[in-house]
């Protein structure tokens, strides 16, 4: 076990951040985990275990689960990635305004029965920024599935929230042998039209200017429009609108939502094309009754898509059900792994 938190080291063109990712409630490194403990990597080969407190009995302890940050390369670019677990793999897909920090209390959750990856996608969180990277739908997917080449996974459960849920869905139509079972998280799909209506307008000249020129002033904004997601705000949880914005201050963070909403009618229209090949695919679709951004009514219109899906709607809650009820939303999760995949509801 290390005997102190080690540094947080600077990646080539990123700045050192004012704070240890330790401190934003993101991860606790191992000296002081409470409910669950990160070990971070040195080298991309090391690997380092959780040791048991000898103070404590064997009969009362129980460990908790180490969440391991590790990097692997997709298309060139570092890619950052939590891992925990044991069992088949499950991969975690946060939305446009997430990174992996989205999943710190399924992971704990989930780890006693699956081996979790939770991605910071390539443009966000602490993964590389590419200067010209392709933010069209199929691209996500594309290199969502290079991160399953790069870190050895063939086949897994996949769980993707908001834009993640648009992803996963293209990724499981780019390759529906590879994904046993799909978790969507209000998905951003073809019969919501809330994005519809504010891309045009986001991706314009002047807001785009706008958006580049401001950067990380847009914070406070990001945080206001982060508790406009929740159905009641009283649910924020200490650290929480902290750990979302981290990231932001890092240069181009506001580049790729721009990005992604260049392409968002056409993506959407893509998808829609591509649902039929993954109809086969058991689903799940989770959703906040109260949810501002993917519109709710959408739910049994995407249901259709599959010959073996159901809905779980969360009464009073919004757009990150995982945020505000994350037990009754970590128990829904856990309850379809359990089943067997070619189960029918």
């Amino acid at each position: 076990m290390p005997t102190a938190t080690p540094a947080w080291p600077e990646k080539m063109g990123e700045p050192k951040l004012p704070l240890h990712r330790s401190e934003r409630g993101d991860i606790t490194y191992v000296e002081g985990c409470g409910r669950f403990g990160v070990v971070r990597r040195e080298k991309e080969t090391s690997v380092k275990t959780f040791e048991k407190n000898q103070s404590e009995t064997p009969e009362k302890q129980t460990p908790p689960p180490v969440f391991e940050e590790r990097w692997t390369t997709v298309d060139g670019s570092r890619m950052r990635y939590l891992h925990c677990g044991s069992g088949p793999s499950l991969l975690l897909v946060h939305g446009l305004l997430g990174y992996s920090f989205s999943w710190r209390h399924a992971m704990p959750a989930l780890a006693p029965q699956a081996t979790v990856y939770a991605v910071d996608a390539l443009g966000v969180g602490f993964s590389d920024r590419p200067p010209d990277l392709d933010c069209r739908l199929r691209a996500h997917a594309e290199r969502l599935l290079g991160f399953l080449d790069g870190v050895g996974v063939s086949s897994c459960d996949l769980l993707g929230t908001s834009h993640g849920g648009a992803v996963a869905m293209m990724a499981a139509a780019l390759a529906p042998e590879r994904v046993r079972r799909l978790i969507l998280v209000a998905p951003v799909n073809p019969w919501s039209a809330h994005g519809r209506r504010w891309a045009p307008f986001l991706t314009s000249q002047p807001m785009s200017w706008l958006v580049l020129r401001l950067g990380p002033a847009l914070e406070i904004i990001h945080d206001l429009g982060l508790r406009r997601l929740y159905g009641d705000r009283r649910r924020v949880q200490p650290a929480t609108l902290e750990g979302y914005s981290a990231p932001l201050r890092i240069p181009g963070a506001f580049k790729y939502g721009l990005g992604v909403a260049h392409s968002w009618n056409s993506d959407l229209q893509e998808l829609e094309s591509v649902l039929p090949r993954i109809a086969h695919i058991p689903a799940l679709l989770l959703w906040g009754s109260k949810d501002p951004a993917v519109s709710p009514a959408s739910a049994e219109q995407l249901r259709r898509q599959f010959t073996d899906c159901r809905i779980e709607m969360f009464d009073g809650v919004g757009h990150l059900p995982y945020e505000e009820v994350p037990e009754e939303f970590n128990t829904a999760v856990a309850g379809f792994l359990s089943r067997k995949a070619r189960e029918v509801f």
